[in-house]
């Protein structure tokens, strides 16, 4: 199974890549994870509307026709490690191409919200943007390791 993550944002601390490229190295080769950033829109004296329209095209243009999506959206559906390991189960016997997208500061843009096949939360509190990739990648091994019987996942 392929998954990509397309990420609006550039120049991540050192912490951020640090985190990402652990988990995406503990990924077996079979679960590869592709990271993309997407260049945020310049912020200055346009609307936050106008923000989410710029990164959605950016975003789309990456994104391509193929494959599904699934959008991180703090109004989306609140996800488990182990919601997360059925869709694993279900993308892998369908043979599909899934990327996860992250948006920038502004939220997604209806567009990129609307193609999606989910919206999901990892709950209802902020989270700075740079913090949910390493929160999506260790999600993305954890649901890997529960859907493996790896003994990283101890959850019941």
């Amino acid at each position: 199974m392929r998954l990509r993550v397309l990420a609006v944002g550039q120049k991540m601390p050192a912490w951020v890549n640090e985190g990402v490229q652990e988990y995406t190295r503990r990924m077996p080769r079979d679960f590869s994870v592709e990271w993309l950033d997407v260049p945020p829109a310049k912020r200055g004296t346009s609307s936050a509307q106008q923000h989410q329209e710029q990164e959605a095209k950016a975003i789309l243009s990456r994104l391509g026709k193929s494959g599904q999506m699934v959008a991180l959206d703090v109004a989306g559906r609140e996800i488990s490690t182990e919601l997360i390991a059925e869709r694993f189960g279900q993308w892998q016997m369908n043979g599909e191409q899934i990327s996860f997208v992250i948006g920038g500061p502004d939220g997604l843009h209806q567009t990129i919200l609307q193609r999606a096949i989910e919206r999901w939360s990892f709950g209802r509190i902020t989270l700075p943007h740079p913090l949910v990739r390493v929160i999506l990648a260790e999600q993305l091994y954890r649901a890997w390791s529960l859907q493996a019987r790896h003994p990283y996942h101890r959850g019941q």
